[in-house]
């Protein structure tokens, strides 16, 4: 439930980008960003981190875009995300115990630290390759590219990684049994 109400607010962006423009869009994904940390806030009483660092970020970017009336700044938003996400997940890596998936997940799922080492490390290269991506498409090509890119590539990207992860972990607690 929790992941698919985090795609709403890509949704109601392209939804507003594809009826008005890329400024009337940054906003609606700032309310639609709000709206979901309120709906967690009384429902669930907390907001993830992850979510109130993006509420942050979108509002940032997405003020700063409405204001200077310059879309390069909403552009930036995803590429700053995924480089912290990245930066995040090293720093957890190489300086901690416990990589940072293994925290999210170890409860639900039982594997050896190795292999929770080897899955961080990849979502890790995953969001700095997606940073990269972000800028090559934001910059290279048409900012309607970009948006449909953003909101249904890496949404594809992100699935894709999800599958794969899904299928290795399945695959090392067959291993290990």
């Amino acid at each position: 439930m929790k992941q698919i109400l985090n795609i709403i607010p890509m949704i109601v962006f392209f939804i507003f980008y594809n009826l008005y423009d890329i400024f009337i869009a940054s906003g609606s994904l700032i309310v639609m960003s709000g709206t979901i940390c309120l709906f967690y806030w009384i429902f669930y009483n907390e907001i993830d981190k992850i979510n109130l660092f993006s509420f942050f970020m979108i509002t940032f970017f997405g003020l700063l875009t409405i204001f200077f009336h310059n879309s390069q700044f909403i552009k930036w938003k995803i590429t700053i995300i995924y480089i912290v996400f990245s930066m995040i997940l090293l720093i957890s890596q190489f300086f901690t115990n416990k990589p940072i998936i293994q925290r999210f997940l170890e409860r639900d799922i039982n594997i050896s630290s190795v292999y929770w080492r080897k899955i961080n490390l990849i979502w890790s290269l995953f969001f700095l390759f997606c940073s990269i991506l972000n800028i090559y498409i934001a910059f290279w090509f048409s900012e309607q590219t970009w948006v449909i890119f953003k909101v249904f590539g890496f949404t594809f990207l992100t699935f894709i990684l999800v599958l794969i992860t899904g299928v290795y972990i399945n695959y090392k607690i067959l291993k290990e049994k």
